[in-house]
């Protein structure tokens, strides 16, 4: 046996006084080393010499020994040496744990079974012990000296099924106390892992195992703020003869069911935030107590503080993003960039000094295996930690791991700072502590113009029964925002009425401590609502619909107006793949994703980005998204589905049809099929009743849109989705004028490309068939008529943009008229190019003056501007001053009277 050390080891030799004096006493390990030095530490080198060992006590504890003081070896000689990256470090020492454990379990099962027989759940079958890892355990990320935190679980009470029969409890009791024994015991070969139990129920008090309901009732009814922090790197470690059998592996599912709704809550939980500054608050005055302020991992800026800062996001998110239930720290960071919750460069930043300090981590605990985290103070020592760092002196390296712990202390303090430290000055305002003087003065000098009575509004809000019987958080958190929104309001142009709607804003959303919290710990969040609840009471009663959205506050992107439709198509995608056969969660998400991208268009239309015309696009390419992403999911729920894939399409007409979608427009849509089976109709009219139902639906995340299916074949009393071949044939021989005018804004929106071709062909034949002028004259004033006897103001001084003569309407009716009566002899009359494209093409064909055709494109483009404005007034139907526009109607009745040849 050559027990020659191999010079290229000496970097590691010089640092570490544990591997020197380990050689030295284990010669026998050096050819082992020799021969598994080179390659990163694998589970086959692990398992063979435990597989090996005499199948006693005494020879699997000494087996379990040595291959930990092999493992430490060779994972010091590859790091200390240059040959390994951190990853396969802490890989390399979370295997060892994982094949360790296993191994020790599956010998003491065995053993016990010997004498009691197996544990057997309620229907008879064999149950096992599930060990859960915790901390850097459960994420892969076990460090060189660590401790191992475990948690274990069984499945449900029984009995043993031996001679010698037990409860469960006892048996599991006894295999965890032999299991944590066997690895944990020192003995004259050391030990394998300190083993720490804390993080189970109730801690050291509680039982050392527990059962799956018992752990379920514990964290409905016990589990802390500090344990979901905990629980988000849990890991089931079970593997190989502990992992098998399909009931093991149903309990593993269901246990990953209980603990998941504990850690991540269903909504946006801001309050996390309070949660772990307090945590974290705790833990840096017993580092203070102790003056451990050179502690790597608990000190300022040191590696807690990084974990923390990831999975404070993943406590908030989590339950939304099951992408970010993940365990890892730097996978987490690197996500969080990916969703656009961190910049890059603090993820790069906080990457870096993670690296760094679990590098330098590793380099104070491989020096004797301990477990330290502290600097030395000795000069020698400190040199030794430089030269193993690659820095020529301690000074060089502690001023680079100064630069690190700096940077993780910034993005720490700007994701936990305490915006509410200290008072702030308008809480005595909030509180009525002021004299009625004093309080109006304070009013009035934010701008605000009523000041008495933005004092009873706040005084009867404080009085109500709401406000008075909400829990202690709540009402601390409220009363920490509400001097924030009287200052808010106070800076927007109407701060009276902004203040009364903010007031219903918070009163809304009072018993909700979540939203409380975002807006507590992000002021800028309660600013921008401000903003938008002063500029628009649609915008203010969305809000109020959809508090949710608050979160859309935050995004920086809020403000930029060019929507990657691509991404969010994707992003729509893959949200609904993680929830896929779940339909009231689908419903649930598709309203949330639709509400929020309203919601960032109407705060960029709101802050003046965007213009009418865009923001019609966007809102109908949103609508086309929702619908097309909305019908794969309807039709996996119809059961006798007789193809694959929907031969289906989806026609908007109206507004959807000619892309001028507002906030609240109806989807005027018809459904066409081009299918030959025999139970094609119907599947496709299934289809497109459960569609509408997806669409129209409220559920608790409100719904996506009115729909109106009227314009199809037949009205009401028609089919709900017909076949190509019967829409042609009704539009050929049965339709009314006023049909063939509404599939002038007609358009494929979603479903079958190949359906939606087949409907332009016939969209277009219909069209351009040549019409009688004088008949199809008659027919158009005829409609226009009945909807003027049934709509118009009759009012000399109001208008009403939509109906009376000179609006919308005759505009839309002129522009149909054209393509109706002129298509046959010019095709582009036929594309879907919007009114305003129409009036220029008709002027460029002679049909109408030019000139005249851009002043009604003018006079129409004013109307959608006005009837707009209307709407975030959230007074759609109200109407406005005629004379203003009495240049823009006279506009619309000229050219109306030399179209239709009136005069």
């Amino acid at each position: 046996m050559d027990t020659t050390l191999n010079p290229r080891w000496q970097p590691a030799l010089e640092h570490s006084r544990y591997l020197a004096q380990l050689l030295q006493a284990r010669p026998a390990l050096i050819p082992e080393l020799a021969a598994a030095w080179e390659q990163p530490l694998s589970e086959a080198m692990l398992l063979a010499p435990l597989q090996a060992a005499a199948p006693d006590d005494e020879s699997i504890r000494r087996a379990l020994r040595h291959v930990r003081q092999f493992a430490m070896a060779q994972l010091a000689i590859r790091d200390l040496c240059g040959l390994a990256p951190l990853a396969e470090i802490v890989e390399g020492m979370t295997r060892l744990a994982d094949v360790t454990t296993n191994f020790a379990l599956d010998y003491f099962h065995r053993q016990l079974t010997e004498t009691y027989g197996e544990p057997l759940d309620r229907q008879g079958r064999p149950v096992r012990l599930m060990v859960v890892g915790m901390g850097k355990l459960g994420g892969r990320e076990l460090n060189v000296s660590s401790d191992v935190d475990y948690i274990f679980i069984y499945p449900e009470e029984g009995d043993t099924n031996g001679r010698k029969s037990i409860e469960n409890y006892d048996f599991f009791n006894r295999l965890g106390k032999r299991v944590i024994q066997a690895l944990g015991d020192i003995t004259g070969d050391g030990q394998v892992f300190r083993v720490d139990m804390r993080l189970r129920p109730n801690g050291d008090s509680g039982p050392l195992v527990c059962s799956l309901d018992a752990l379920e009732t514990y964290f409905i009814t016990q589990g802390r703020e500090w344990e979901r922090y905990a629980w988000i790197k849990a890991r089931i470690m079970n593997s190989g003869a502990n992992a098998e059998g399909e009931a093991m592996q149903e309990w593993m599912t269901s246990l990953q069911r209980i603990a998941r709704p504990f850690v991540f809550r269903k909504y946006l939980d801001f309050g996390a935030i309070n949660a772990m500054r307090d945590l974290h608050a705790q833990i840096r005055r017993e580092v203070a107590r102790k003056d451990m302020a050179d502690h790597i991992k608990l000190g300022p800026g040191g590696i807690r503080e990084i974990e923390f800062m990831a999975q404070v996001f993943q406590l908030i998110r989590g339950g939304r993003d099951s992408a970010l239930q993940i365990r890892p720290t730097l996978a987490v960071l690197a996500l969080l960039v990916e969703r656009q919750l961190i910049p890059a460069e603090t993820e790069q930043e906080l990457r870096e000094a993670y690296v760094f300090l679990r590098r330098l981590e590793h380099r104070l605990q491989f020096a004797d295996d301990k477990q330290t985290h502290m600097l030395p103070v000795d000069a020698a020592e400190q040199a030794r930690i430089a030269r193993s760092m690659d820095f020529p002196d301690w000074p060089a390296m502690l001023a680079v791991l100064d630069s690190h712990r700096h940077k993780v202390s910034q993005h720490f303090e700007a994701v936990f700072s305490d915006p509410e430290a200290g008072e702030h000055p308008l809480t005595g305002l909030w509180l009525g502590q002021l004299d009625d003087d004093t309080a109006i003065e304070a009013f009035g000098n934010l701008g605000y113009r009523r000041p008495a009575d933005a004092i009873a509004r706040l005084a009867e809000f404080r009085g109500a029964s709401r406000y008075q019987q909400l829990p202690a958080s709540n009402r601390s958190r409220l009363d920490a925002v509400g001097p924030r929104l009287i200052e808010a309001t106070g800076g927007t142009p109407d701060p009276d009425t902004t203040f009364t709607r903010g007031l219903a804003f918070l009163e809304n959303i009072a018993r909700r401590g979540a939203y409380l919290a975002l807006l507590q710990q992000y002021p800028m969040a309660l600013r921008r609502v401000a903003d938008m609840i002063g500029a628009s009471t649609w915008a203010a009663e969305y809000l109020n619909r959809h508090p949710l959205l608050l979160d859309e506050l935050l995004d920086p992107r809020l403000y930029e107006s060019a929507t990657d439709w691509t991404g969010f198509r994707e992003h729509l995608r893959r949200t609904l793949a993680d929830h896929a056969g779940d339909t009231e969660r689908e419903m649930d998400l598709l309203r949330e994703m639709h509400h929020a991208q309203v919601f960032r268009l109407l705060a960029q239309d709101l802050a003046g980005l965007q213009t009418v015309e865009k923001l019609s696009d966007h809102l109908t390419e949103l609508a086309d998204t929702i619908v097309q992403e909305t019908l794969p999911l309807v039709w996996s729920t119809v059961r006798k589905r007789h193809c694959e894939q929907p031969k289906f399409a989806v026609i908007g007409y109206g507004k959807m049809g000619g892309k001028e979608l507002g906030y609240a427009s109806d989807l005027d849509m018809v459904y066409l099929y081009a299918d030959n089976d025999m139970d094609a109709e119907e599947n496709y009219s299934r289809l497109g009743q459960r569609l509408n139902t997806w669409l129209s639906s409220q559920t608790s995340a409100g719904i996506l849109f009115e729909t109106d299916l009227r314009l199809r074949p037949n009205g009401d009393s028609g089919l709900i989705a017909v076949s190509v071949d019967a829409f042609r044939d009704y539009q050929l021989k049965h339709a009314w004028v006023w049909e063939h005018q509404a599939l002038t804004r007609a358009r494929f929106c979603a479903g079958d490309p190949a359906v939606g071709e087949r409907f332009e062909a016939i969209r277009i034949e219909i069209l351009r068939q040549q019409r009688d002028l004088a008949t199809l004259r008659d027919e158009v004033l005829a409609m226009r008529q009945k909807m003027l006897d049934a709509h118009a103001s009759n009012s000399e001084i109001e208008f009403d943009l939509k109906h009376d003569r000179g609006g919308i309407i005759d505009v839309e009716f002129i522009v149909q008229y054209l393509v109706l009566g002129y298509a046959h002899a010019h095709a582009e009359l036929t594309g879907n190019l919007g009114n305003i494209a129409l009036l220029r093409i008709a002027g460029e064909l002679g049909l109408i003056d030019p000139a005249a055709g851009k002043a009604v494109g003018d006079a129409y483009r004013e109307y959608r501007r006005l009837q707009h404005e209307k709407r975030l007034s959230d007074r759609p139907k109200a109407r406005v001053a005629r004379e203003p526009l009495e240049p823009h109607i006279a506009a619309v009745d000229r050219l109306w009277q030399g179209v239709f040849k009136l005069s």
